[in-house]
């Protein structure tokens, strides 16, 4: 395996000999400390989300940037209450007594709509990337992945025990020689995300499905961010572009557009199958409760005839995106809902995030380890909820505090979207 980016070394890992709670305790302090000093120590906040895209927080209402959930669903899922057919809990895992009838039901749908022969639930997505490729894949395979990828991804693959080769973000030529040069005894895998959670860009799909194959790899495409906007009823990129039949594994969650929670895969029956078998982080752990199972398949239909909300959605991102640019602001390749406002700085992160919530604007900021060094920024997400007069209005108040930080080029002449 490669070594891990330096960002990613486990902080506490000691150098020498250093035994005992005491010194334990005083590592961990000085981890604290150090992660202060670089403006990247995290804290709880109590968050409570409202309609309309807002958000309380602390007392204030503020206007959410910060939430994945694209179609504004959450808002409109009907409340559930626990009867005898929706339990709060599953009681135990699904190969024990847990696997309640809803789990059919909902893997059914799932298995349509992404136009698979079978599909699985899993509790989180977090849950799902490090099952499905701690089971598929493992020593003597290659696992070529996005050097952009979740982190969930990176850990399944680290866990596997399988060769890890990254290649740079959306380089089409530099996974190809990497494929080319990289001797495998056993099987090549290439996994990336559809859509990017951290700058809102896509994977060249079409150019991956060819590459896998011409080298005779398995395809695995994490659709977290993408599903339920994208592609006929919400099914997906993958499905957008036509491509359901060249990608072996489809994973995906229920906690960004469709507003809920839990994740799945989605696959051929045989590949299901194995996951049932050879899943540890499905085999080991409580079922998904019941009653987000009735949650989840509500979500779907729901999001099957929102094709009003698809709409808003992207036309809402546009605008947002149209107007940072106007104004100078280095949002990357964003081609979506998610636009990142690259800053590089961690410090100069955290004092613009604090400057938008004095403005009533919740845009929180990303630091390493989550985006790599020089990386920092705000990310902001654009839903169907949010009302295009309060995101031209957002847009004006973040040119301001761009133009007071010194953190934007001078405006094109075109001016502010506004």
């Amino acid at each position: 395996m490669t070594t891990p980016p330096r960002h990613l070394k486990h902080p506490l890992r000691p150098d020498g000999p250093d035994h005992g709670a005491t010194a334990w305790i005083g590592r961990i302090t000085a981890d604290l400390d150090a992660l202060e000093r670089g403006s990247q120590r995290r804290t709880l906040t109590s968050m409570a989300p409202l309609t309309g895209g807002r958000i309380h927080i602390d007392g204030n209402d503020y206007l959410n940037l910060s939430s994945n959930n694209y179609l504004g669903l959450a808002e409109t899922l009907e409340p559930l209450q626990a009867t005898d057919a929706q339990f709060f809990g599953a009681t135990a895992a699904r190969l024990i007594s847990g696997n309640h009838p809803s789990f059919s039901v909902l893997e059914r749908t799932l298995a349509d709509l992404k136009g698979t022969e079978s599909s699985l639930v899993f509790s989180c997505g977090y849950l799902a990337n490090l099952g499905i490729i701690t089971a598929v894949a493992g020593r003597g395979d290659a696992v070529f992945s996005d050097r952009l990828n979740h982190a969930s991804i990176v850990d399944g693959i680290r866990l596997s025990g399988a060769g890890h080769h990254r290649y740079r973000h959306n380089d089409m030529g530099h996974l190809e020689a990497l494929l080319r040069k990289t001797r495998v005894s056993g099987t090549r895998f290439i996994i990336t995300e559809s859509l990017f959670s951290m700058d809102g860009d896509m994977a060249p799909l079409p150019e991956i499905a060819e590459l896998k194959e011409r080298y005779g790899a398995v395809l695995v495409v994490d659709e977290a961010h993408s599903g339920g906007v994208y592609g006929a009823a919400g099914a997906g990129l993958v499905n957008e572009l036509g491509l359901t039949g060249e990608v072996d594994i489809q994973m995906g969650t229920f906690s960004k557009a469709y507003g809920s929670y839990g994740a799945y895969a989605a696959a051929k029956k045989c590949v299901i199958d194995h996951l049932v078998n050879r899943s540890r982080s499905f085999i080991y752990t409580t079922g998904l409760p019941p009653i987000l199972n009735a949650a989840n398949i509500q979500a779907l239909r729901l999001a099957r005839t929102a094709d009003d909300r698809r709409q808003r959605v992207h036309a809402n991102a546009d605008l947002f995106r149209s107007g940072l640019t106007a104004a100078g602001l280095d949002i990357g390749n964003s081609c979506s809902y998610i636009v990142p406002w690259i800053t590089s700085d961690s410090q100069l992160t955290v004092a613009v995030s604090s400057k938008l919530r004095d403005a009533r604007l919740a845009a929180l900021p990303i630091r390493p380890p989550t985006v790599p060094p020089a990386a920092s920024r705000i990310r902001f997400s654009i839903t169907a909820a949010h009302d295009p007069a309060e995101l031209r209005e957002a847009v004006s108040v973040i040119a301001a505090v761009a133009a007071e930080c010194g953190a934007a080029a001078p405006a094109p002449e075109r001016g502010l979207l506004i």
